[in-house]
Formats: structure tokens, sequence, C-alpha cells
């Protein structure tokens, strides 16, 4: 997607909290290089993994917010050191009008993301827990390990701390996985992407 002469360079540590709820929108972002985590918090305190902004990704909060009017419901935070530029809000508006190119290539890729809000919603509704959390074990493992928390888990499967715990105990006991503080190894490869793939 090409941003304009108008835009700005952005370069951020990773950690850095880009947008949060209640705040207005400056602009359109672009990334080049690293991973934004978008999550939405409840009142109880719950946190849920909406989505994560890659290279040639578009944050729909942002969107929503450039488009409509709206402020930011949800929380952005840099996952990884991120560098790429921003689009005032007045320039994006008059490229989203004027720019058949930039459009399509915005539209593109709200679909996109309307595309993973459905497999999402499909997940949750349709999917057994033991699937979703091997779909996020995979997702998240580098080398074999997956650095995270029991609640990291917890937000990037929609459930709860202490399910995620029971259900990890599981695992360990049936040998596919490893647990030690802030990190899971995944010893059996074969078995949770034969769990990764269950429906029910």
């Amino acid at each position: 997607m090409h941003i304009p002469s108008e835009s700005t360079p952005l370069r951020l540590p990773a950690g850095s909290l880009l947008f949060r709820p209640g705040q207005e929108c400056p602009g359109f972002v672009r990334l080049h290089t690293g991973s934004v985590r978008v999550t939405l918090t409840a009142e109880n305190g719950r946190e849920v993994v909406l989505y994560r902004v890659t290279p040639g990704g578009l944050c729909l909060q942002t969107f929503s917010c450039l488009v409509d009017g709206r402020r930011y419901s949800a929380e952005g935070r840099a996952e990884t050191d991120i560098e790429g530029e921003m689009l005032p809000h007045g320039a994006f508006q008059r490229l989203l009008a004027e720019d058949a190119g930039f459009r399509a290539d915005v539209f593109r890729a709200v679909a996109g993301r309307f595309s993973e809000y459905e497999q999402l919603v499909e997940e949750v509704a349709l999917t057994g827990f033991d699937a979703r959390l091997a779909r996020a074990l995979k997702r998240l493992a580098s080398d074999g390990l997956v650095l995270t928390t029991h609640e990291g888990l917890a937000a990037e499967t929609a459930s709860g701390r202490a399910f995620v715990s029971r259900r990890l105990a599981e695992f360990e006991r049936n040998g596919i996985i490893a647990r030690r503080r802030g990190e899971i190894e995944i010893l059996d490869f074969g078995r949770l992407e034969r769990i990764a793939r269950e429906a029910g």
C-alpha cells in the first residue's frame, strides 16, 4: 500500500502503547516491520486478543475511528519493535476520496480483517476449547517455545485463566507440552496439530 509524502516516520520499541480506549485517532498507520497486538478488556478485567496488525495489514479500530469519527474502544500495543509511517487524518480522508488505488488497497485490507473476525467468531462459537488452545500454542510458538503466561493464553483463547491452567496441565500429563515459568515447551507437535484440527 503506497503512503504519500504527507506521512511521518513511526518507530517505537516493544511494549509501547499506540492507542487506548477513549483516545482519538491521530492518523492512519502503515507498518513496515513488527507487530501490534490489539486487545479488548471487559469490565471484569478479562482481556481478549482481537487481532494483530503486521506489515501489509490494517487496524480495524483505526479505520473505524478515521472513517466514522469514533474514539478507540480497544488497546493497541507494540508486541515487537515496530517501524512504519503515519498518515494524518485529513490526508487519509483526501486519499480515500481521490486515489482509487489507495482506496482499493484500504478496502482490500478491511475485507481481509473482517474475514479474520469471522474466523475468530467461528472458533469461539463452534470450536472446542482444546482445539483453540492448541491453535494458540502453534501460533505463538517460536523454535518450540511459547513465551507467554496463562493470562496471555486466556486472552488468546477468549477464556479464563483457571480453565487455561487446567487444560495446560492435561496437555502436560499427556506429554504434549512442558511448562516452566513464563514459557511452555512443545514436546509433541504432531499431537498438538491433531488437536488443533478438531472441530468440537
